[in-house]
């Protein structure tokens, strides 16, 4: 794995994690971290090793809390507009890996951080975890995706309200209102992060990437189309190795052993 001045990559037994690391910014965003995620995302997509993603942050106080408004407040038009298409760019990398994702956040997450966290595949928070958009009381709207993938996930109206009002809100409000999967302690997120992600790793490779395939790319599509998408996909896993050995160790009354691959 290549190393990183704004991020931490690690890989062990298939699961990868990446840490935003700028504590003293609280892991803010700008142009050198976005490039350093997207070379490590491209490192994770070419590891057939790898089956699941965390991201999480330095500290104790911030997954990532928005983008670096001291570089920000430097942008002319031009140059704002190149910098969203750089963070939504790396953002549909991220959430089109093949693998799934996990946020794992344990501090602020506002902005740009909430972007980042809405492009995983779900989200485990701290209970000291804070979410939000605040890009309006900086006269902007949110330019990583916000505005699309929020709706998406809690439906317009109470997106709407986060979005025009600039407010934040507790870990445990975010779970109410469906944006995180499970509140646990500070003490204890990374341990139930890594829980989870052994079991999904423990699940073989290709019937991972379908299920991901077919739910984010039928979440664009009508019903049947969907229906349609997920039937093909599910005739993937039939010709796969994974799918003999999950039908052969079930017959044999054993636990399976998942070995296939994507090649």
């Amino acid at each position: 794995m290549s190393s990183y001045e704004n991020i931490l990559l690690d890989s062990k037994e298939g699961i990868a994690t990446i840490t935003f690391n700028r504590p003293k910014a609280l892991n803010a965003l700008n142009r050198a971290l976005l490039g350093e995620l997207s070379d490590a995302l491209d490192a994770i997509a070419g590891d057939e090793e790898i089956r699941v993603l965390i991201l999480t942050g330095a500290g104790d106080k911030a997954f990532v809390a928005g983008a670096d408004i001291s570089e920000l407040a430097t942008f002319d038009a031009l140059q704002g507009k190149v910098f969203a298409r750089q963070g939504q760019q790396v953002f549909a990398k991220l959430q089109e890996l093949s693998i799934p994702v996990i946020g794992a956040v344990n501090g602020f997450a506002l902005g740009g951080g909430s972007e980042i966290a809405l492009a995983c595949d779900f989200i485990y928070a701290s209970e000291n975890a804070k979410f939000g958009l605040p890009e309006i009381t900086l006269g902007l709207i949110p330019g990583f995706g916000g505005t699309q993938r929020l709706p998406r996930l809690i439906g317009p109206n109470r997106a709407k309200e986060m979005i025009y009002t600039g407010k934040m809100i507790s870990a445990a409000e975010a779970q109410s209102i469906g944006m995180v999967n499970q509140l646990l302690p500070a003490e204890g997120l990374m341990d139930a992060v890594m829980e989870t992600a052994k079991a999904i790793a423990a699940k073989g490779k290709v019937s991972l990437r379908a299920a991901k395939g077919a739910i984010n790319t039928g979440l664009n599509a009508d019903l049947d189309t969907g229906c349609r998408i997920e039937c093909d996909a599910f005739a993937l896993c039939m010709a796969s190795e994974d799918a003999k050995e999950g039908t052969k160790a079930f017959l044999e009354k054993r636990k399976p052993e998942f070995k296939g691959s994507l090649k």
